[in-house]
């Protein structure tokens, strides 16, 4: 398989997100299905879709939509536990519908708690389990490294909160396929930061080099940074922030010889570059991110395990 065959269904997908999240933004504007402003909600993922959760909690609270949780399905207390916490509504994020632990909390909720499922697989088994559904099919992926659902689910969550991502559809339609530099096909090490709403960015950009790349990635909140993680910044490693700096970090990381990247390029675009890093760190190393080391499409358990 030569070097460029290598990821070419998530190439196709990474390239797409502008126009993608532009049909996100449409129907997003049509539909009325996410829960309404004031609603004490609770947003579910695994992997991926975790930080996608967390970046939508992070943008409804901080727009004053109400109180907004994300959790990883794995862990999430919700109504259903005895001690649980209560919300108006749940939203599950899935890409394939298929996901065990989401299903899990979904069946436990029937019937307690309204729910809501964002999907790419339409045909999946939790259109029977939702009390809605909101189905992006067009974003639904072949890679099992995951770009365009991810960020197609946040584009129609954000635009549902009423926020303006023209200008993240506007900067992915260069970072999608803006050249790879050599100093990022070669580093050794990335971290990436977020600040807010961004922070799930950050630990999504982190997930994604982990999972095409095998490589040293770490992820924090911006400001948690140089609480120790900013002694492994080096020569020939790179920290990457996406959204607001904090005061003085530029200053911090020039001493380091890191490379330090912060523009003023939308953080989602920002993301979008990081997918096409990512892809061609992979291609020189001759990984093939469509179907990398111990991964499948989704993560179906044992019930009798």
């Amino acid at each position: 398989m030569s070097e460029n065959t290598l990821g070419a269904f998530m190439e196709e997908e990474l390239v797409s997100q502008p126009e993608v999240w532009q049909r996100a933004v449409d129907q997003a504007h049509l539909e009325q299905l996410l829960p309404s402003d004031g609603q004490r909600i609770a947003v579910i993922g695994c992997g991926t879709s975790w930080f996608m959760a967390q970046s939508y909690a992070a943008a409804r609270e901080s727009t004053g939509k109400g109180v907004t949780d994300a959790f990883a399905a794995s862990e999430a207390f919700l109504n259903s536990n005895s001690a649980g916490r209560q919300y108006d509504a749940v939203v599950a994020i899935t890409r394939s519908g298929t996901t065990t632990e989401v299903l899990q909390v979904l069946a436990e909720l029937k019937g307690i708690v309204p729910t809501i499922a964002i999907i790419g697989d339409t045909s999946s088994p939790i259109v029977e389990l939702a009390d809605v559904v909101i189905g992006l099919p067009y974003a639904d992926e072949r890679s099992v490294v995951q770009t365009r659902f991810a960020t197609t689910a946040l584009v129609y969550m954000l635009s549902s909160l009423g926020i303006d991502v023209q200008q993240a559809i506007d900067d992915a339609r260069d970072a999608v396929t803006a050249p790879v530099s050599e100093e990022l096909l070669d580093a050794e090490q990335f971290t990436f930061l977020g600040t807010g709403w961004t922070v799930g960015l950050a630990h999504e950009a982190g997930l994604k080099m982990r999972e095409a790349v095998q490589g040293w990635t770490e992820s924090y909140p911006a400001k948690e940074y140089r609480h120790g993680p900013i002694s492994i910044a080096a020569p020939g490693r790179v920290t990457w922030l996406f959204g607001a700096q904090p005061e003085g970090l530029d200053s911090d990381m020039a001493v380091t010889g890191a490379l330090y990247i912060h523009t003023e390029k939308h953080p989602l675009a920002e993301l979008a570059r990081v997918h096409k890093v990512t892809l061609e760190r992979a291609r020189v190393r001759g990984l093939n991110p469509d179907l990398p080391r111990n991964l499948t499409r989704s993560v179906i358990l044992d019930a009798s395990a």
